[in-house]
C-alpha cells in the first residue's frame, strides 16, 4: 500500500512510499482511508520538536483519518466491516483509574496515531476498534476536520461548565478548534466574544476583538478588562502564552480559563495574588473522552458545528501540504488519500 512515511526529520524526509499493508490484531480494525488531516502535531513530528520528538522513525504520518472498515481482528464483530468511520487519534490505555472512570482524555499513558504508532496518511490504518467512530451522515472530509478539533472544543466547554447567559471569551477563534468552541458556547446560550489575530467569520450575535499581531491582541484584551467586561470563562486555543495570560486577567470573579494549545509560545505570566484572591481557575485540555467524541460528532451531524475546510491536496502533494500549512489560515487542511 502507499503511505506518507517520515524517514528523517525535515520536510525532505517525507515521501509517499509503498509499504506492507497492516493487518488488524485482536481488538483492532483496519480502515481504508479516504481523507486525513494536516495538524500542527504533524509538523512537530516532522521537525522532531516537542511532543513530536516521541515518534520513532520511520513513521507513517497522519492524525485524523476517515474511511471505511475493511477488516477486523479477533474479538471484533464482523458486522463492523463496511462501517464508515473516523479515527480518534488519541488512544487511551483502557485500564488506569481515569480510563475506568470514563475520563480517557486524562489517561497518562495514552498514545497518538502518527506519533507513537503509524498514522492515517496511508491507504490503510490499523487502530483499536474503540477508536473507530461511526461517521454515518458525515462526509469523510468533514469527519476528518471534526473528530479531533470539535471533540477537544467540547471537552473545553464541558470542563468550563459553561451555562446560558455567561460571558465567554474565545481566543484564537479563527481556526477550526476556536470556531468549534464559539459554536458550542453559542449553542449553550452563552454571550460570546471571539478574539483573533486572523480574519474572523462569526455569527452576527458574536462580538469580536481583532488585532494584527499578538501584542495588539493582548492590549485589546486588557482594554476589554479595563472597560469592566469581566468574563466568566475564557477558552484559549491560540497556543500563545501572553494571549492566554491576557484572557485570564480579563476574567471576572470566580472565572474559569481552559486552554487547549501551547504550540506558539508556552510561557505564561500571571498576577498570582489577583488570580487566587479572585478565585480564578486554570485547566489544560489536550484530548477528549470517548463519550465526548460521540457527542461532538452528533453536533456535526446536526450542523450545530460546521468545521471549515481551508484547503485540500492530493495524496502525492502531502509534503507541499505540510509546507504550506502554516499559511493556510482558518479551517482544516485535508489530504485526499484515495
Amino acid at each position: 500500500m502507499r503511505a506518507a512515511v517520515l524517514t528523517s526529520h525535515g520536510l525532505d524526509g517525507v515521501t509517499v512510499s509503498t509499504i506492507e499493508e497492516p493487518s488488524p490484531a485482536a481488538g483492532e480494525v483496519a480502515v481504508r482511508v479516504r481523507t486525513v488531516g494536516v495538524n500542527q502535531l504533524d509538523l512537530n513530528v516532522i521537525s522532531g520538536f516537542g511532543p513530536g520528538a516521541a515518534a520513532k522513525l520511520p513513521r507513517v504520518l497522519g492524525l485524523d483519518p476517515a474511511g471505511t472498515i475493511v477488516a477486523v481482528g479477533n474479538g471484533v464483530g464482523v458486522g463492523r466491516i463496511g462501517e464508515r468511520v473516523v479515527v480518534k487519534p488519541n488512544i487511551s490505555c483502557g485500564e488506569c483509574p481515569r480510563c475506568l472512570a470514563g475520563r480517557e482524555a486524562d489517561c497518562p499513558t495514552q498514545t497518538v496515531v502518527g506519533v507513537h504508532r503509524d498514522g492515517g496518511a496511508a491507504e490503510v490504518i490499523v487502530v483499536p476498534a474503540r477508536n473507530a467512530f461511526d461517521r454515518s451522515g458525515i462526509a469523510a472530509d468533514v469527519a476528518t476536520a471534526a473528530v479531533h478539533s470539535v471533540s477537544i472544543a467540547l471537552n473545553a466547554i464541558e470542563t468550563a461548565d459553561i451555562r446560558a447567559g455567561e460571558r465567554v471569551l474565545v481566543t484564537g477563534a479563527s481556526g477550526t478548534l476556536g470556531g468549534a468552541a464559539v459554536a458550542i458556547a453559542l449553542h449553550r446560550g452563552a454571550d460570546v466574544v471571539a478574539a483573533s489575530r486572523s480574519a474572523l467569520q462569526t455569527p452576527a450575535d458574536v462580538r469580536t476583538i481583532r488585532a494584527t499581531d499578538a501584542a495588539e491582541l493582548v492590549s485589546r484584551l486588557g482594554a476589554a478588562h479595563s472597560d469592566g467586561m469581566g468574563f466568566d470563562v475564557v477558552i484559549d486555543v491560540s497556543g500563545h502564552g501572553p494571549t492566554l495570560g491576557a484572557g485570564i486577567a480579563a476574567l471576572g470573579w470566580g472565572g474559569r480559563a481552559v486552554f487547549c494549545a501551547a504550540s506558539v509560545d508556552h510561557r505564561l505570566e500571571l498576577d498570582t495574588r489577583e488570580f487566587y484572591l479572585r478565585r480564578k481557575r486554570l485547566i489544560g485540555v489536550a484530548s477528549a473522552d470517548y463519550a465526548q467524541v460521540h457527542r461532538a460528532l452528533e453536533l456535526v451531524r446536526d450542523r450545530i458545528v460546521v468545521p471549515p475546510i481551508a484547503a485540500r491536496y492530493e495524496f502525492d502533494e502531502i509534503a507541499r501540504a505540510y509546507r504550506e500549512f502554516p499559511d493556510s489560515g482558518g479551517g482544516k487542511v485535508i489530504i485526499d488519500v484515495q
